[in-house]
């Protein structure tokens, strides 16, 4: 019964993140307006490699990091080539190992963060979701994928709660960076803002759950941006916020 879950669950995120080509096509041209031909990405918490199909295709070098064996076993059998290099790891604020906590039949909201899980199990998006496993997997930094790949123009992190705890491992600031926000795990979100004004001079965007189109026309700081991760609400559901080095600091 669990390889059937499991099978099941990878089933399940293949028709979400493939099944609908007019989602896809509206990530491509979001995508086009920040990742340029030749460009280094990484794309962290790669899952089924759905973004980093869009960004090799755009002609960006994508290495797709992703702990998850049935999720890379796709990567590898699919991607895996010329433009896309794939690390089976983990990202975190220190290498060594951790442990992913998985849930079979729902793989795409595996997270390496207990705490996480706790935040938003009982909340009306996650009803049902059941983390059944627990694997031991390699954790690497940002410093460290950087010091073997090269600095990218541009890093997603969608990562289930650790966004901020990958950010922890990074010490210098990368042109542009994207992280999930989820209103019932908004401080993880914060943290991520926290740790990028550390880092450089950034300006901030928000893009709501699927729409792949930034919120608003004017790019904000550091503290307007906390002020709109605190004003969203349940209803709001997940989206993303984007950083931009701003290249006069």
């Amino acid at each position: 019964m669990a390889d059937l879950a499991a099978t099941l669950g990878l089933a399940r995120s293949l028709v979400i993140y493939y099944g609908q080509p007019w989602r896809r096509r509206a990530l491509r041209r979001f995508y086009a307006g920040i990742v340029r031909p030749g460009d280094l990405v990484f794309d962290i918490g790669a899952h089924v490699g759905s973004r980093s199909r869009t960004l090799a295709a755009l002609g960006a070098q994508v290495v797709a990091v992703e702990p998850q064996p049935r999720c890379a076993e796709v990567i590898a059998r699919t991607l895996e080539g010329p433009r896309v290099r794939l690390v089976r790891k983990a990202v975190g604020r220190a290498p060594g190992e951790i442990t992913l906590h998985v849930s079979r039949r729902h793989p795409t909201v595996t997270t390496t963060r207990g705490e996480w899980i706790a935040e938003v199990g009982a909340t009306e998006g996650f009803r049902g979701v059941r983390w059944d496993q627990e694997i031991t997997v390699p954790m690497t930094t940002l410093d460290a994928l950087i010091a073997a790949h090269g600095r990218p123009g541009f890093c997603k992190i969608d990562v289930e709660g650790a966004e901020a705890e990958i950010l922890a491992g990074l010490s210098q600031p990368l042109p542009w960076i994207a992280f999930e926000v989820l209103p019932a795990a908004r401080g993880v979100a914060r943290a991520c803002v926290d740790r990028l004004e550390e880092l450089g001079r950034y300006r901030f965007n928000l893009v709501r759950g699927e729409s792949h189109r930034f919120d608003a026309g004017d790019w904000v700081d550091a503290g307007t941006m906390r002020r709109q991760i605190a004003a969203l609400t349940e209803a709001d559901g997940s989206g993303d916020v984007y950083a931009r080095l701003d290249p006069q600091r």
